[in-house]
C-alpha cells in the first residue's frame, strides 16, 4: 500500500473515487475465477528480465517496480511493491544487449514500476544510452507521477528526458479531480508531447458526466487522451470490473458532447499477451449505412466501379 501525499489530500472517504483506487479492501483476497497474476501474459513474453516483447516493433523496458501510489486494480499487482525490483547494472546491460540485437524494435517504452521514480541521473543515462541505439526512433514513458508526485517533476527531471531522439509522455490519470492545482507548473517543465491514459473503473469513472470531466481536464492540461483501458484481471480487481457493453455506451455517451482530441481508443489487452485491440463504439451498419450520434441512419453512397 502506498498513497502519496497528493492523492491522500484528495480522499474523502474510502470509497470515494480517489480512496478507492489505493486503500486496500477485503474483496481483493478473493481472486474470481478469471483472473490470473499474469493476466497480460508479461512473463511469457520476457526474453531477459525487464523487457517484454510483445509487438513486432516495440518492446517494453522495466527498470524498476516501484510507484508512488500502488493502485488496488494494477496488472502487475503481483510485481510491484517497495522492494523496488531495480535492475541490477549487469540486468541492464543484458537488456540494453537485447535491445542492440532486435534493429526492428523502434519504439521503446519505459515502464515497471514508474520510470520517473528513478533518480534524475539513472533516468538520463537509460534515455542516453537507448537513445544512441540507431534504430530506436521513439521512446515512450508511462508515469504515475505528473498526478500522483508532481513535486518530482524537477528540473533535474526534465533535464534528464532531454533528446534529440522522439519521446513521449503517457500520464496515467483516472479521475477529473487528479489533477491538482501543482500539477500544471509540473508539466510545464518538460518540454514533451503529453498523452493520457486511463482505465475503466467502477465506482471511479464509469459515468458519462466522471469520464467527460477526466479528459476535458486532460486536454486542459495539454494531454491527449490515448487509451481508455478495459480494466485487466489481475487476482481481486473484480470489484472495479465494468462490463465491455457498458464501456462502449459510456464512449458513445461522450460522442459529440467532447471535442475529438478528447476521445480515447477504448482498448482491450487480450488476456495472454495476446496484444490489445480497440473495442469501442461501431458507427457503422449495415453494408453502406452508419448511423449518427443520435442514432439516425444514413446511407453513404460509394462510386461504381
Amino acid at each position: 500500500m502506498a498513497i502519496s501525499p497528493a492523492m491522500r489530500a484528495l480522499i474523502q472517504a474510502p470509497d470515494d473515487p480517489i480512496g478507492r483506487q489505493f486503500i486496500p479492501d477485503p474483496a481483493e483476497l478473493i481472486t474470481a475465477e478469471h483472473e490470473s497474476a499474469d493476466p497480460i501474459g508479461d512473463d511469457a513474453l520476457s526474453p531477459v528480465k525487464g523487457v517484454v516483447h510483445r509487438y513486432p516493433d516495440r518492446a517494453l523496458l522495466k527498470p524498476l517496480l516501484v510507484c508512488p501510489v500502488y493502485c488496488r486494480f494494477c496488472f502487475r499487482r503481483e510485481h510491484v511493491g517497495p522492494d523496488g525490483g531495480v535492475l541490477t547494472d549487469a540486468e541492464l546491460e543484458a537488456a540494453y544487449a537485447w535491445f542492440a540485437a532486435h534493429p526492428a524494435v523502434s519504439e521503446i517504452i519505459l515502464t515497471g514500476g514508474d520510470p520517473l521514480m528513478l533518480s534524475p541521473r539513472r533516468l538520463g543515462a537509460i534515455i542516453r544510452r537507448l537513445s544512441a541505439m540507431p534504430h530506436v526512433q521513439t521512446i515512450r514513458i508511462h508515469s504515475r507521477v505528473p498526478v500522483a508526485a508532481p513535486e518530482r517533476l524537477t528540473t533535474e527531471l526534465a533535464a534528464a528526458l532531454e533528446t534529440d531522439t522522439s519521446i513521449w509522455l503517457a500520464i496515467h490519470a483516472n479521475h477529473a479531480s487528479e489533477f491538482t492545482a501543482a500539477v500544471r507548473p509540473a508539466l510545464r517543465r518538460l518540454q514533451l508531447p503529453l498523452l493520457g491514459q486511463s482505465v475503466l473503473l467502477r465506482g471511479v469513472n464509469d459515468s458519462v458526466p466522471a469520464l467527460e470531466a477526466l479528459f476535458r481536464a486532460m486536454i486542459a492540461h495539454r494531454i491527449k487522451p490515448y487509451y481508455l483501458h478495459q480494466i485487466d484481471a489481475a487476482p481481486g480487481t473484480a470489484r472495479f470490473h465494468v462490463p465491455i457493453e457498458d464501456g462502449r455506451r459510456l464512449l458513445e455517451g461522450l460522442r459529440g458532447r467532447v471535442t475529438g482530441l478528447a476521445w480515447p481508443t477504448y482498448v482491450l489487452d487480450i488476456p495472454g499477451g495476446y496484444g490489445k485491440v480497440p473495442i469501442g463504439p461501431d458507427y457503422r451498419q449495415d453494408p453502406g449505412t452508419v448511423r449518427d450520434i443520435h442514432g439516425h441512419r444514413h446511407r453513404i453512397e460509394t462510386p461504381s466501379r
